[in-house]
């Protein structure tokens, strides 16, 4: 079917363009690379004549890639128009599902032993577990791992426990935990309660102007912190019908740890929050209970206020768990009307195959369709096809309209009108998905979706904080002295403006005909001027990293029509060119959030690649032989249906929770060839739209 779609015979040049896969492979293996700054070799030069405009040869190549990748992509779409794709986190959220059931009670093994056999295969090779695909050891991840497969009946004197074990001990035990961890060691006795820092339920009870609310945090701290209060309060002990412990894990006794609890930030204030903690154990014992019962009522109202459904409190994982042990520590039977739903917003994360599965931190469908619509079109589908039909009507559907969430705190003169991540999370619409939402909808018929379009943008618009800037859920979420509680180790208690999610606002606002002008473009312009590194580049906060945060930004210059020959875009774009690696992909790893460690680079990725060339093409670099090199990359990557990405392409929290973005190794590498041959065959320098 798909053969003359671009008039050429699609399987046989597919055929060619795999038969040296294995060499490719073999290339990309991390063994086989170098960091650039390690490897200063500079990009050959190539033959103007090899990568002309009119390279029939390659052309060919590329429409048979793009439509594959297009095949591919409608094969993946939904009967309902969305496209859904894997989303994987590191061996923690696996790890804390067979934790959550050994802590209920409700083991099940058949399920437990996949998830068992995920973490036995996403074992290091330092014998401890990642936060990332081939990253360093992490303690947490290693603990949860450890403990996890214990209490699924794995013999400790297995090889892969002792070499679990020993890896553990020797980078200084279990005791050097964070604090999410230490909460769940606590829950299972593992660790006394005096490891965790004080954390009243009667928090909930403070005024807004108070040094602390539950507003001035972000909305994933929100939703997790809420049950983690009462069950902080109540103090329960796991069920753990196999009394299983990890003893063996610590150096020194728990019950002989002097402190467990460390500086989050390194300040001064940091050890100032250390010192109220201490005190605040003196005054616990005086605390009137009456206050605590308060406190946790207020609780329970936001939690059921919030439940969501079989889509679960605030979507998330994390939040959901913390929200049935919670229940079950107030006496709530399994059966339960409340406990069923979350217990089914859990299980609807999981991922099982035959013999191996996984937990998935969320699901992020409203993401993946906005992105899939924006590259399908792209690559030549248009409004009157029935799949980018279906796949608009199902977005416009998911707009939320009536709920006032949690943004209201700072935001209450607005109307709702943005979209979630996820399939339903109406307190907590998302900026970022919201903009891609309104792109996608706006390109496929702007006046069919006109309501829709409008609504989000007036959304987007309030939603922007007062340096110019966009978060993620909330605006002006910048209370930074909250970092410095021991609570905050984990380095992501708030939701700050950021260049990538801004970037993504301004794209939107300018292809619905906003100049660089209007107030709030201009604003946001100086916020994004601001942001920018030395060296050129645009951190990236949700996607890894600094080439993802660099593409998002200089897209949304493109959209604007912004000079491209000012210093500090061409500084951006040379540290783009700068950064591609000699099999002419890029790549950054998971590390990078490490300051002592951005440069730092295993391997060239599909997903980086794209997001690079993108961002070159943004500003008018088509012709530049780094954007031939990348297609040609591109075209030799091996392809499993999508392109295959192994390494992790974004981030929860810096340095503490990464993700890999299943379909962004389909989408992201079919938009870019599409780009890049459109504006081939159109002789144009510049792309249609920034984004």
């Amino acid at each position: 079917m798909l053969n003359g779609i671009y008039g050429v015979d699609v399987n046989l040049l597919d055929s060619a363009l795999q038969s040296d896969r294995s060499s490719v492979v073999e290339q990309l293996r991390p063994d086989h690379v170098q960091n650039p700054q390690q490897n200063p070799q500079q990009n050959p030069q190539k033959n103007p004549q090899q990568s002309p405009r009119n390279n029939q040869d390659q052309n060919q190549k590329i429409d048979a890639i793009i439509a594959k990748a297009k095949a591919w992509m409608e094969d993946q779409q939904a009967e309902d128009g969305s496209w859904s794709f894997e989303l994987e986190a590191d061996v923690t959220i696996p790890a804390e599902y067979i934790l959550l059931n050994h802590f209920l009670g409700t083991i099940d093994d058949e399920i437990e032993a996949k998830l068992a056999e995920y973490i036995r295969r996403t074992q290091g090779s330092h014998g401890g577990w990642p936060l990332y695909h081939d990253g360093d050891l992490n303690m947490s991840a290693s603990v949860k791992a450890y403990l996890a497969l214990k209490l699924t009946g794995e013999d400790p004197e297995a090889p892969h426990m002792t070499w679990a074990l020993n890896a553990i001990r020797n980078h200084g035990g279990a005791e050097r935990v964070n604090v999410f961890t230490l909460f769940a060691l606590a829950l299972f006795g593992q660790v006394p309660w005096s490891a965790v820092p004080v954390m009243r339920v009667e928090a909930m009870l403070l005024p807004k102007w108070a040094l602390f609310h539950i507003d001035k945090v972000s909305y994933w701290s929100r939703t997790v912190m809420v049950p983690l209060l009462v069950l902080a309060a109540l103090r329960p002990e796991a069920k753990n019908p196999r009394n299983v412990d990890i003893k063996e894990l610590f150096l020194t006794p728990p019950d002989e740890v002097k402190t467990f609890l460390t500086n989050p930030t390194g300040s001064w204030l940091g050890r100032v929050m250390l010192g109220v903690d201490k005190l605040a154990r003196y005054v616990e014992p005086f605390v009137p209970q009456s206050w605590q019962q308060k406190g946790i009522d207020k609780a329970l109202v936001f939690i059921e206020e919030r439940l969501n459904g079989e889509d679960g409190l605030g979507g998330i994982f994390p939040a959901m768990a913390n929200a049935l042990m919670m229940y079950d520590t107030l006496g709530h039977d399994k059966n339960d009307e409340k406990c069923k739903i979350i217990r089914k917003s859990i299980d609807n994360l999981l991922i099982l195959h035959d013999d191996w599965g996984y937990c998935q931190p969320c699901l992020s469908p409203v993401w993946d369709t906005g992105l899939g619509a924006l590259a399908m079109q792209e690559a030549g589908v248009t409004h009157d096809d029935e799949r980018l039909r279906k796949a608009c009507e199902w977005l416009v559907n998911r707009q939320i309209t009536e709920v006032e969430g949690d943004w209201t705190a700072n935001r209450g003169n607005i109307r709702p009108g943005g979209w979630a991540f996820q399939y339903w999370n109406d307190y907590y619409p998302d900026v970022d998905d919201t903009a891609v939402v309104v792109m996608a909808l706006h390109r496929a018929d702007p006046e069919k979706y006109k309501d829709a379009i409008d609504r989000g943008t007036e959304w987007i618009i309030g939603m922007q904080s007062k340096n110019g800037g966009w978060g993620a859920f909330d605006a002006d979420n910048e209370h930074y002295f909250l970092q410095n509680i021991p609570f905050a180790d984990h380095g992501a208690l708030l939701d700050p403006p950021t260049a990538d999610v801004s970037a993504r606002c301004i794209c939107m606002l300018a292809q619905l005909g906003y100049d660089k002008n209007h107030p709030v473009v201009k604003k946001a312009l100086k916020y994004l001027r601001a942001e920018q590194e030395d060296n050129g580049s645009w951190f990236g906060r949700w996607g890894n990293n600094y080439v993802y945060g660099t593409w998002s930004v200089l897209n949304a210059y493109c959209a604007l029509g912004k000079d491209m020959s000012a210093p500090h875009i061409q500084k951006a774009k040379d540290w783009l060119i700068s950064c591609q690696r000699p099999d002419g992909g890029w790549g950054e790893d998971c590390a990078t959030y490490w300051q002592h460690r951005r440069d730092e680079v295993k391997t060239s990725t599909p997903s980086q690649t794209s997001w690079a060339m993108l961002g070159l093409m943004a500003v008018g670099e088509v012709d530049n032989d780094a954007v031939h090199r990348g297609v040609e990359y591109l075209l030799e990557a091996p392809r499993n249906g999508k392109w295959v990405e192994e390494y992790f392409n974004a981030v929860g929290f810096p340095r503490i929770f990464y993700l890999r973005y299943h379909g962004y190794s389909g989408y992201f590498p079919l938009w870019t060839l599409a780009r890049y041959r459109n504006l081939m065959d159109s002789n144009d320098k510049f792309p249609k739209f920034g984004m």
